[in-house]
């Protein structure tokens, strides 16, 4: 079972390029599980791959985005810039690590992984990024895990906001309020965990709704993702469900759905808190 990559929506940038709506996610993905995760969903209809330097995954990502016999530039690839490479330097460092790794001459975005606040070095390192940017080796930068301090920082800082934060973000934490502040800046959301690191997939509510149309509550909560604007990265390394996971384009949720799932927020995450988080390993 494989879906149409031209079924899935691209999602404009403020930079002037775009983003496929769904990635696969690669968060929690061994090293040994990634390659051949990373193939099938390439192989299903995937065509937005996300890593970071801290998964430990680039290089067995780099594998199957060589193994591929796919054009470069039909494939969107996002990695980030993991804690203790804050600063210009650091990130500039960091950077040719991470391209090194995945076998790349140009990435399509680059994001700080985390604004680690405590450090004080998320501005030299956004700069950092915006030079990467100016000099071609990465089309669009961005955030992930950025709450409205920091955000309006970086901005005023350079001038250059980031065409997205990834955040945590699911059903029962929605993050409206930073919604409605990316929608103000021009950036666009990006929801990892989106399963609630899968806590949510036997929730009776979203198990009715799943009925109703026949298909899976994963499948309910990324058409969710969807129906709100958001770009969003369901993880699988099960072929069945990589597959599912993209198959979401053959139903709709009605307003009652998205009524019925509305009811679930209550505002309880599966990671940290971003002000309180400064992890140096993983």
């Amino acid at each position: 079972m494989a879906v149409d990559p031209a079924l899935v929506p691209r999602i404009p940038l403020n930079d002037g390029t775009s983003i496929p709506q769904i990635g696969f996610g690669t968060w929690q993905v061994a090293p040994e599980d990634a390659e051949p995760s990373v193939s099938e969903a390439l192989r299903v209809g995937y065509r937005h791959i996300d890593t970071a330097a801290v998964y430990a995954n680039e290089a067995e990502v780099g594998q199957a985005l060589a193994k591929s016999d796919l054009a470069r530039d039909d494939i969107y690839v996002t990695t980030k810039l993991w804690n203790p490479d804050h600063g210009y330097d650091e990130a500039m460092r960091a950077f040719d690590l991470s391209m090194g790794k995945l076998g790349l001459e140009q990435l399509d975005l680059y994001l700080i992984h985390w604004q680690c606040v405590q450090f004080d070095k998320y501005v030299d390192t956004w700069r950092a990024l915006v030079d990467l940017r100016a000099s071609g080796r990465v089309r669009s930068i961005g955030v992930s895990n950025f709450k409205e301090p920091a955000l309006r920082a970086i901005i005023d800082a350079t001038g250059v906001v980031p065409v997205l934060n990834q955040v945590e973000l699911h059903p029962w934490s929605p993050q409206t309020a930073l919604r409605e502040l990316h929608a103000e800046l021009g950036i666009a959301t990006e929801s990892w965990s989106p399963l609630a690191s899968g806590q949510l997939l036997d929730d009776p509510t979203l198990a009715v709704i799943a009925e109703k149309h026949g298909k899976s509550t994963a499948q309910v909560m990324i058409r969710w993702h969807l129906q709100l604007g958001l770009i969003v990265l369901p993880k699988s390394i099960t072929p069945v469900r990589i597959a599912q996971n993209i198959d979401v384009f053959d139903f709709v949720l009605d307003a009652d759905d998205m009524a019925t799932i509305a009811t679930l927020e209550s505002g309880r995450r599966t990671g940290p808190d971003p002000d309180e988080y400064l992890e140096l390993g993983w």
